[in-house]
């Protein structure tokens, strides 16, 4: 086991944090990011068998209130007419669902699993919405590159995860339980993406993150 290991978002070195369930994970100094070695990354068919095990009913009351600030944001800040995109929508794609039944019609799916249609990342989006998924970019420097690239000019990038800061104790923290959540974010890591992905502006409420052009 190695204890330093260069930081998949911004290529720092970091130092080795923790091993739970035998995945080891580093913290990386500079963007304060956490992730777990890609040597305890799950397969593409193991990870698929976990998400299937999500309850992801787009008609549970529960699920929808998990959902409703991405959605009541995405409300207010952009129209009927935009075109947006669910990127990573899973089985239960209930925040497109939920703006598609209130008038938000242009509005397409992906995920590599349940909505693998490549055509739709050869468009151009008013906003992209990213509903706990960021936390399993296995390469988000890679994978922000390309979101950004996919927004047209003005949109905006409106993700749901749940920040890491100094006041967690990751041994016990339950969000990294999950196997196929493999990075974790800080405050100052998504300034960092503001930063180096040239995003304007960066707003953070609790677990929602809008990033706009």
């Amino acid at each position: 086991m190695s204890f330093k290991l260069k930081c998949n978002l911004c290529e720092t070195e970091a130092g080795y944090l923790t091993a739970f369930r035998g995945k080891t994970y580093y913290h990386c100094h500079n963007c304060q990011s956490v992730f777990m070695d890609p040597a305890g990354h799950l397969t593409c068919d193991a990870e698929k068998i976990r998400y299937d095990q999500h309850n992801n009913d787009v008609n549970d009351p529960g699920y929808q209130k998990f959902v409703k600030p991405l959605v009541e944001k995405v409300k207010t800040e952009c129209n009927q007419n935009d075109k947006g995109l669910d990127y990573g929508a899973g089985p239960g794609p209930v925040a497109a669902v939920l703006l598609e039944e209130s008038g938000y019609k242009k509005i397409k799916k992906y995920d590599p699993f349940y909505w693998p249609d490549h055509g739709v990342l050869q468009e151009k989006y008013n906003f992209i919405i990213c509903c706990e998924v960021i936390e399993h970019f296995r390469s988000p420097s890679k994978n922000f590159s390309f979101l950004r690239s996919l927004l047209l000019p003005g949109g905006s990038l409106y993700c749901m995860t749940v920040l890491y800061d100094e006041s967690i104790d990751f041994n016990s923290w339950y969000y990294k339980n999950d196997p196929t959540h493999v990075f974790f974010y800080h405050r100052k890591t998504l300034e960092l993406i503001k930063r180096h992905f040239n995003f304007k502006d960066l707003l953070i409420e609790n677990r929602l993150i809008c990033l706009k052009l």
